[in-house]
């Protein structure tokens, strides 16, 4: 058995285990929720700090995110304005910055602690069915997208998206992306009531999605690694899994207010 393939059962394990939490938690709201997506927010900061290059800073940029996050704790604890949180993460962001004079480390307060609120503030939409159906609209594209880039880059192949970025990613990896995200947003209308203006705009999101990904791929060649980190079993770390995540959720956000 290749290499390759040989870590396929624990891959394939850490996938399933980590779609089952997320689906779980989207499930319950509130409290779990904004727990999973907090402590995923700390241990990505803790990635991004390795990947720039500021190891000792690590602990300074987790605290400084920390007092956001609180606030995004959903009713009856905590909850503040979405806005006060957003302020605080931006303000942390500068914080970080100016006192460790590492300009991208403050990039990683709101590159990590930006996309934490939209998907509380999605999860929190009134009714409670309304904000499930939301956070997995923006969660569900993404897996949709990479799943269908996957497979049609692998089938199809051709000229290459950003080679000197990600050499494996293919424009027909694109289209597939994008037609799985569709796909499923239009799944979502038909069997959950997902409003259709949404899934019109969705294959914007996968292309989002997409330019995550590069994004991330861009930081570890820059920093010289395969991957963000080893938390993840055969996947890397959490930054490698979310990378989408991450760029789709502020956008998703964004669109949930502009067209509700």
């Amino acid at each position: 058995m290749s290499g390759k393939n040989s870590d396929l059962p624990v891959r394939l394990g850490a996938a399933l285990a980590m779609i089952g939490g997320a689906l779980a938690a989207m499930w319950f709201g509130g409290f779990v929720f904004w727990l999973l997506v907090a402590i995923g927010a700390l241990l990505m900061l803790s990635e991004w700090a390795g990947l720039v290059g500021a190891v000792p800073q690590r602990r300074i940029a987790q605290y400084a995110l920390t007092v956001p996050l609180a606030l995004m704790c959903p009713p009856p604890i905590a909850m503040g304005p979405s806005w006060l949180v957003l302020g605080l993460i931006l303000g942390a962001a500068f914080f970080i910055a100016a006192v460790s004079r590492n300009g991208r480390l403050g990039w990683g307060v709101a590159y990590v602690g930006i996309p934490a609120l939209s998907l509380v503030f999605l999860r929190e939409q009134e009714p409670w069915t309304n904000g499930l159906l939301l956070v997995f609209w923006a969660m569900a594209l993404v897996w949709a997208c990479d799943s269908g880039a996957y497979f049609a880059g692998r089938a199809i192949g051709g000229p290459k998206l950003a080679p000197s970025i990600s050499p494996n990613k293919t424009w027909a990896g694109l289209a597939g992306g994008i037609a799985g995200a569709s796909a499923a947003a239009w799944g979502m209308v038909i069997l959950f009531g997902l409003p259709s203006n949404l899934a019109l705009v969705t294959p914007l999101l996968a292309v989002l999605a997409q330019l995550g990904d590069l994004y991330e791929s861009h930081l570890k060649r820059c920093a010289g690694v395969k991957d963000s980190g080893n938390l993840l079993p055969g996947h890397g770390g959490l930054l490698d899994r979310l990378d989408g995540l991450v760029a789709v959720a502020p956008a998703a956000a964004l669109l949930v207010l502009l067209l509700r």
